[in-house]
């Protein structure tokens, strides 16, 4: 099979399409034909080892896994003798945070994995999207900060992968949304469900006397201590990237009643009633997927590229094998 493949950590020329030994699976496990991945700036890090934290993680001196990605579509061709859950034919999306491996052709994971069916309406592309921003999103909302009906939520970076599935499902959950992003993207994230957009670039949220229950910042540009003021006393700041200093902030506002700093690996809090949730969410139109660019397996490099320049919308997804635009009828 093809797969995009990476043996040490670098610029995106480290990332070399190859033939890779096909994957067998186990007993317990499927193997998926994929049509559909992600690059994300987490595959970006991963392939740069930047922050350092990812060389204790995932290998000190070169990845531990060669074949990066981690969200995917695509179609079940075979199962193993112990699999019930899921057939050949089923077109499923979900993660591999694990093991990586989704920038390929075929990928096997055990059954029990975060995978599930598809939304009936989503495209290959579109169910891809939803496994990088709307479950990062809905762990770090729901499950870290407790969101509640009623409460003003601030979404730092709302125009990314994670920033605009937060929105659309901050707004679900009953929230007053306000998302900062670019002038570019202000009526993107109106549209996606924001109450009140600011311009970063004209106007620094922390200074104008609004306070939130919580504030999500996105892309790792706000640090708590930045943020702290714009809290309510019970609010709770969230970021997506681990550094040492949200560990540190965690660890000292955990001892303490009031303000609280939080992160959380999504990725490996995951599971199947997560995708089942989006999958109904999507399917009844409450959600939806956002995708700024297609990029062919042969061309990750460039959207390793693109996603680096930090202006990405939505998601950034690689098709492989097909055109997969027009790949089912639309109900």
């Amino acid at each position: 099979m093809k797969a995009i493949v990476c043996t040490k950590y670098g610029t995106p020329d480290v990332l070399q399409l190859q033939e890779a030994a096909m994957p067998i699976p186990r007993d317990n496990e499927v193997r998926i034909k994929i049509y559909a991945a992600t690059v994300t700036p987490a595959d970006c890090s991963f392939r740069s080892a930047d922050p350092f934290i990812v060389r204790l993680v995932y290998g000190l001196i070169r990845p531990k896994n060669n074949i990066l990605g981690v969200e995917l579509a695509g179609e079940i061709e075979s199962a193993g003798k112990d699999v019930t859950g899921f057939k050949a034919g089923d077109r499923v999306f979900g993660i591999s945070p694990a093991s990586f491996g989704a920038h390929a052709e075929y990928k096997c994971l055990p059954e029990d994995a975060p995978l599930a069916v598809i939304p009936a309406n989503a495209t290959y592309e579109e169910a891809a999207g939803l496994c990088d921003g709307a479950l990062t999103a809905l762990v770090f909302l729901r499950d870290t900060a407790n969101i509640q009906r009623g409460q003003k939520v601030l979404i730092y970076g709302a125009s990314g992968s994670v920033g605009i599935y937060s929105v659309q499902l901050a707004n679900y959950f009953g929230a007053e949304v306000t998302g900062v992003c670019s002038s570019a993207n202000i009526e993107l994230v109106k549209a996606m469900g924001a109450d009140k957009a600011i311009d970063y670039t004209k106007a620094d949220f922390t200074k104008n006397g609004e306070t939130y229950d919580i504030i999500l910042d996105a892309v790792g540009k706000r640090s708590f201590s930045n943020c702290k003021g714009s809290l309510k006393q019970s609010g709770v700041y969230l970021t997506t990237v681990p550094t040492l200093g949200i560990m540190l902030h965690m660890f000292r506002t955990s001892k303490t009643g009031g303000k609280k700093a939080r992160f959380t690996a999504s990725g490996l809090k995951q599971n199947k009633e997560n995708l089942n949730f989006l999958r109904e969410l999507f399917e009844t139109g409450k959600i939806k997927a956002v995708i700024d660019r297609r990029y062919s397996l042969d061309q990750i490099a460039e959207a390793h590229r693109y996603v680096e320049t930090g202006r990405k919308k939505g998601n950034v997804v690689i098709t492989v094998g097909r055109n997969l635009a027009t790949q089912i009828t639309r109900i």
